[in-house]
Formats: structure tokens, sequence, C-alpha cells
């Protein structure tokens, strides 16, 4: 495709969360917050392989917003004085309990949601008898996405809930990045942790419907292709041991020990749910074998898959032949169409944003890189000459000229990125250059751009938290500038003939991405021997072995990425897949293939705000894994101004 998430804290009303924060002598206790009980009853049926449970305790949590690896907030209020309609448990959370058709009702005064602002709600069901051996099941467990409640109201909850195994599925995929187990869901308090948050259970329904309790084929929008076969086959797994004696059962026991979290066993199929998507790569042949032709949820996979994730591919929006892709603020997709000259713009859902035809003008001309402002304004470089940069606001308004913004020593400019000042870097490979402007388009650096450091034909570039530029040149070697234009990395001398820093395996660097350390990592786009990622330190060190970091089904790497957790995901030419790496360079995808696209060839990488990781596929359009990374400060200049690229937010 190359061109040329425990502390567990009591609190006395658990919808409030658990504040860090303790009283002292000179800082009184707050006031006490009303409760508003809502208004409108909730409504649903518990199925178990579309059986219906009986006497199963549903509780009703939002997830937590006080920090990672929190539990999550339980919504349900104490009714022992008046109705009578909830229970309390052991650890002091109120549930409803299912009756003899499965049936659950959680009334207008039995809960409280979003009166301290947005919160993002799911149902939970455990326990209960599902009607096959005669005898409760204390392993069955099971979850659905409400969604955004505001004010106690739920905006896009229409009906009654089905609540089964594929919507189990959806919530565990779609939450993935929040979720420790079933009860244990959280997130940080910032501005942008609420919008991942929201993004991501909004992203349930694109894998399932709560309203039939059914795998989708084909998302809400119209424009996405789900991953029914795979849903249904999962959902069939948890079927085998809800439908079963119980945790003892052979199914529940193939279940367990095959989503397993670390050297912990699942106590219930929701929590097993969630492992599964956090471990896509294990337990491939065993959780295939639950899944038979008789199971309750078809279509299913009729061939053992290569791994669990769980991918869905967009099109529209005026998507082409796909390049580079990144995220803004509130999680929209923009992509560049290197052959349609034009970019694209989807929803954090996977919508349409764009119109048919894209965005055009202002200068475009083979879009290439794209990177996002502050602003959210949109940053192209176009592989032209004499070269120019493009921009666009954020509803896709061409705000350069139609000439683009040229001069600072642009030619066929590359790689582009924005620093946190919100100036903007491009890489000129034909005159061995880094070129920089300000916000306006206003060229900076000169008319012979920023050159040393062992600058030599820059494509990729990246910015690190200190506002340093990275970048990747012929011959597996790496450059590093100063925010001024000064070269930081060695230049060419007699000991050096190349200059920069290299080793650690790097050959050709493909693109760039910069972790929380600040170390740099690259992909090795090197043809036959490219089966391979290196890492440098922020001093220019090569922390990758001399033959780089392998594995992981790595073949012919391109794009890569840093997710909230540190964890490395590379796109794979020649595999179409990707694959991931830990912080240390440990392949933790698939040793042979990594995890499969749908379609397509895989080009750049990004991961979004709720852990979601996107690919651009060429002509296929644009790859969403839902969940399957951590979810990361975006934009990427936002990391890079508060000093936070590859952590969470």
């Amino acid at each position: 495709m190359r061109v040329v998430w425990a502390l567990l804290c009591l609190c006395t009303i658990p919808l409030l969360g658990c504040s860090l924060a303790t009283n002292s002598e000179n800082q009184p206790a707050p006031a006490p917050v009303a409760i508003t009980p809502a208004a409108t009853p909730l409504h649903g049926i518990v199925h178990g392989g579309q059986q219906p449970i009986i006497a199963a305790s549903v509780y009703l949590f939002a997830v937590n917003n006080t920090g990672y690896g929190q539990p999550s907030a339980s919504l349900l209020l104490d009714t022992s004085a008046t109705t009578g309609d909830t229970t309390e448990d052991s650890g002091g959370r109120y549930y409803v309990t299912t009756n003899a058709t499965g049936g659950f009702t959680i009334a207008a005064g039995d809960y409280s949601c979003g009166q301290s602002g947005p919160q993002q709600v799911y149902l939970y069901a455990v326990g209960g008898n599902p009607q096959v051996n005669g005898t409760p099941n204390s392993a069955a467990g099971l979850m659905a996405v409400l969604g955004q409640c505001v004010d106690n109201a739920f905006s896009s909850l229409t009906g009654p809930v089905q609540m089964d195994e594929v919507t189990t599925i959806a919530t565990a995929y779609a939450l993935a990045g929040y979720a420790t187990d079933a009860t244990d869901i959280s997130g940080s308090g910032t501005a942008l942790a609420a919008t991942g948050m929201a993004n991501a259970a909004a992203g349930a329904a694109n894998l399932a419907s709560i309203t039939t309790g059914l795998a989708l084929v084909t998302t809400p929008a119209g424009n996405g292709t789900a991953p029914q076969l795979k849903t249904d086959t999962l959902a069939n797994a948890l079927a085998a041991c809800i439908n079963s004696s119980g945790p003892g059962s052979g199914a529940c026991t193939t279940l367990f020990t095959s989503a397993m979290n670390g050297a912990t066993e699942p106590s219930d199929t929701a929590t097993a749910a969630i492992n599964i998507a956090h471990n896509p790569a294990t337990g491939i042949p065993a959780l295939y074998g639950l899944s038979t032709p008789s199971a309750p949820f078809q279509p299913s996979l009729s061939v053992q898959p290569n791994d669990w994730t769980l991918a869905i591919t967009y099109t529209g929006a005026g998507l082409g032949t796909t390049e580079d892709l990144a995220v803004d603020g509130s999680g929209n997709i923009w992509v560049t169409n290197y052959t349609l000259n034009s970019i694209s713009e989807l929803s954090p859902a996977g919508a349409a944003m764009s119109p048919s035809t894209g965005y055009t003008g202002g200068g475009l001309d083979l879009p290439f890189d794209i990177a996002i402002d502050l602003a959210g304004n949109a940053w192209v470089s176009d592989i032209v000459n004499p070269g120019r940069i493009s921009e666009f606001s954020p509803s896709g308004t061409a705000l350069s000229p139609s000439t683009g913004y040229t001069g600072g020593g642009l030619e066929y400019p590359w790689g582009i990125a924005v620093d946190g000042s919100g100036d903007v870097w491009a890489a000129s490979c034909s005159n061995n250059s880094l070129n920089k402007f300000n916000s306006e388009g206003m060229p900076i650096s000169s008319s012979t751009g920023y050159t040393g450091g062992g600058l030599s034909c820059p494509e990729p570039i990246a910015i690190d938290g200190s506002g340093n530029v990275w970048a990747g040149n012929g011959g597996g070697i790496l450059s590093k500038t100063g925010p001024s234009g000064n070269p930081i990395s060695p230049s060419p001398n007699p000991f050096d003939p190349s200059g920069g820093y290299s080793g650690g395996g790097l050959q050709d660097a493909g693109f760039l991405a910069i972790d929380a350390s600040g170390d740099a990592w690259a992909s090795d786009y090197f043809g036959n021997h490219s089966d391979r990622i290196a890492e440098f330190s922020s001093s220019g060190a090569a922390l990758s072995p001399s033959g780089g970091f392998t594995g992981g089904g790595l073949n012919e790497s391109y794009g890569i990425a840093v997710d909230g957790l540190g964890n490395v995901w590379v796109t794979n030419e020649q595999g179409s897949s990707i694959s991931e790496f830990s912080p240390s360079g440990t392949a933790l995808s698939p040793a042979n293939d990594g995890y499969f696209l749908p379609s397509g060839t895989p080009g750049a990488v990004a991961v979004d705000g709720s852990g979601n990781v996107w690919v651009a596929t060429g002509t296929s359009g644009v790859t969403e894994f839902v969940g399957l990374g951590s979810p990361v400060v975006t934009p990427l200049a936002a990391g890079v101004k508060n000093n936070t690229l590859g952590t969470r937010p």
C-alpha cells in the first residue's frame, strides 16, 4: 500500500461512584445529593440459549467514571420501605428477579441514573434456572447495553430488552477497554474519557440488537458489514455453559478454561465473554467446538476461525483507495482516499459523515497522510510537486486555498503531524527536509526546510511529548529534530556517514509511533525482510534486538500505532492482518497470521478513545476491530501537548 484497564471503595450512594477525596477539619463534607427516581419503567426478558431464565438476578449498572479498575456503579434503589421490588445482595447492591417467563420489570421508582451527568448503562443478569436441567445455574451471566442515561432518560431505548448470549458478546466487546469483569467496568472522569465511554457503549448496537437479541449482519447506519457468524459462534459457546448443569459441567469447564484472565478462570459466562474479548488469540479450537450445528444461534461459523476478534468493515462516505487514517477528539475517523483526491469522515459508530464524493478541494491532489489538530481540523499531505498540504474544518470545509498551503521547503511531502502548539510538520523526501507551518498554513521553516540530523528522504514522521519530530529515512535511519527545527540526532560524519539513529533491526521505516516513555516504534517496510518492528529509546538507542521484534504474524509490516496501555499495533500488507505486541516487544497476536481482516489490504492503523482499532483497507474501505485495544488519548496532537501519548484518557 505504500505508494513511492481492583480496588473497591464503599460509597453511601452507589450512583455517585467512589470519591478519592477525603474530608478534613478545613474541608466540610459536601451536602447530600438528592436522588430522584426515574419516571419510566424498564422491561425485558432474560434468555439462555433462547430459553427464558427463571429467578435470575438482574442488576442495573453504569460504567464507573472515578477511575480505571473500579466497580461498576449500581443504579437500583432500596425499595424495601415502599414497593419491595428490589433485593439487596451481600455487597450492598440491589437487583430485581425474573419471573416464570424470564421477564423482569425495573419500575420507575426502582432506579435513578444520569442526574450528575451522562452515564453509560448496562444490564447484568446472573444465576437463575435456564429450564434445561431443572436446576439453577450460577454460571449463567448475561449483559446488554442500554446506552446513555441523562436525567433518568435513555435516548436510544425504544422497547423491552431481550438479554441473551448475543447481547452479552456485543456488550463484552464494546466495553472491553474498560472492563475487568462483568461487575467492574470503569474509566476516568476526564471529558475525553467520557466521550470514549459513550462511543464504546453506543458501539454495541453495531453488533447486536437489544430489541431482538440477534446478531446483526449490517450496522444500523447501513454502511457496515457486521461479523454475524462469529458473534453467533461465540454466543453459542456461552449458551453451551448456560444450558448445562452448572459450573462443574463439561461445557462450563471448557468455556472457563478457554477464557481465562491470566491464571484466573471466570465464574460466569458474561465475564468469560469479556476475557475472550481481551484475549482473542486463545481458546480457538475449544470455544469453536462448543458451537454445534444444532446450537441456538444460527447461522454460525462452519470453519474454525483464526482468532476471536470481531471486525466491522465500513464503506460509503466517499471511501476509495484508503491509505491513512486519524482519530479526532470526538472519536470521528478521518481517512485519505489516495486515488480519489479526497478525504472521508466516519462517525465513531462508522456512519458516513462525509458525502458520497468525500471532502474535496483545498488543493487536495494525491492525499497520503492525515493528522488532526487540537481544534479538530484535518491536515493532509499531498504527494505532488511543488509540494502542498491541505486543511479541512471539522465539518469538512476546505480551509486551505485551491493550491493548498505551500512553501517552507515542501517538495513531495509524505508524513504529516501536528505538535502541541498547533503547528503542522511535514516531511519532504525529495529535498531531505522537514517543513513547519503555523495553524494558519503559513510556512515557518525556510525555503530549504529543516535539514541535518541524518535526514535523507524522510517519509513517516511522529512527534513526541517534548515536541521533538522523529522521521524515518531510507536505509533504516531515524532522525530527531527539535521543536525549533534544530537537529538532535547525529549528522553524517566520517565515523557515521549516514548520521541519525540506526540498529534494532530497522531497514526501512514505514510508519512511526511514540509511546508514553517517548520511545519511537517503527514498522519495517522492507519487502521480504519486513517481518519485524523496531524500537528506539527517547535518546535514540536501539531497544529492539538486531533482528527487530518478530512474530505475531508480521508480514510486510506497514502501519503502526500505540494504544493506551502501550501495546503496539501493526498492519501486515502481505498477511492481510494486524499484529499486536506488548510494550516490551512480545508478540501477543497469533504467531503465523496475526488477527485477520475480513477483507482488503491494510494500510495505516489507529486506535480510538474507546479502544477500537481502525485500519485503512484499500478499496474495501475501513475496518474496525471492536474493543481490541485500550482507549488512548486522541487526537495525537492532544497527547503531544499534554505529554500523554500512549496513555488512557
